[in-house]
């Protein structure tokens, strides 16, 4: 490591968690390499020390909030920040013989490097879970990881169970103040708010510059389903979604086929329905069409002989797999 920058970190091993945190860090990331996972170089038990590569960026908390006046993150920067933290936790949870619970997951625990490239830290409370002990408690009921407040999972204060779902609801929050870059306290209820009475721009961080509504609505439904306060209700991160958020910052530069577009809202769909009049629409748009009191197509201006919409899922699958091609 001569002439090579690095970050050493020191822990306290004063209190059984700092030794413990120590132990499982190093367990856990000197056997990991993952683009998206900080490298660790070494360490010094003696001095109770780890030596990880230098980001100079520093974390994704000082980005989003602007410590000492750096520039903002463009929103095609904060879609590949989320494509790429999706990227590694999904290496995570689909490690084998045990899956990878982070268990704190933060911006402070995100790291960039000179090309805003981010890669996931502190690793000392994650834990490693196989089939059979997926859903035995990691921690005593009614506590949580210190300084996991508010990014941790509410079924962990619950039950004291720590599951990849954690992780999940903590990508949420994320994403939702990559989209806002707003304080993650009541973050979720607000973004809800803000889209169920059609205010989504009033939500968007404008320093980002101007969001693609598609684009924009897709993080903003997939944060807030990670946000969810059950986890059987939180997505599972598989290796699909992950091409579709790599491929999302990349998307609008490529013509958008025009059927793949709701009739009412002129956005990408991602939850197609067909309706009585034959066409395909946005499942909310049209629900919201139709909540409205009008009982006639938006197309056609007739009166629907039926009000049931029916899911496309050949569209669907169209339209997903256009977002994930290079």
């Amino acid at each position: 490591m001569l002439g090579r920058t690095v970050a050493i970190k020191k822990l306290h091993p004063h209190n059984m968690q700092g030794q413990s945190e120590f132990q499982q860090e190093v367990r856990v990331l000197s056997k990991l390499q993952h683009p998206h996972l900080v490298t660790l170089l070494g360490a010094c038990p003696e001095a109770w020390s780890l030596v990880y590569e230098y980001l100079p960026n520093g974390s994704l908390q000082d980005r989003l909030f602007r410590k000492s006046n750096i520039s903002p993150l463009t929103w095609k920067a904060r879609v590949r920040i989320a494509a790429e933290i999706s990227s590694a936790l999904c290496f995570l949870h689909s490690s084998k013989p045990e899956k990878i619970v982070h268990g704190d997951l933060k911006p402070e625990n995100i790291l960039l490097d000179s090309e805003l490239s981010c890669k996931i830290c502190d690793f000392g409370i994650c834990r490693l879970v196989t089939e059979e002990t997926l859903y035995s408690p990691s921690f005593q009921r009614g506590t949580v990881p210190k300084g996991a407040f508010p990014y941790s999972d509410p079924e962990l204060h619950r039950t004291g169970v720590l599951t990849p779902k954690s992780d999940i609801y903590s990508f949420g929050l994320i994403i939702l103040q990559l989209l806002t870059g707003k304080p993650p306290v009541g973050l979720a209820g607000e973004v809800r708010k803000a889209v169920s009475c059609g205010k989504l721009t009033s939500v968007l961080d404008s320093s980002a510059g101007d969001w693609p509504t598609f684009v924009a609505r897709r993080l903003l439904d997939l944060g807030l389903q990670c946000c969810e306060l059950y986890y059987r209700d939180r997505p599972d991160l598989t290796p699909a979604l992950v091409r579709e958020l790599e491929q999302l910052h990349v998307a609008e530069e490529r013509p958008v086929p025009s059927f793949f577009l709701c009739p009412i809202l002129q956005e990408i769909m991602h939850d197609p329905q067909v309706a009585a009049d034959g066409f395909t629409y946005e499942g909310e748009a049209l629900r919201g069409w139709l909540e409205n009191g009008r009982n006639t197509s938006p197309m056609t201006n007739l009166e629907f002989s039926h009000l049931h919409l029916t899911p496309n899922h050949a569209l669907r699958l169209a339209i997903q797999d256009w977002l994930c091609r290079t």
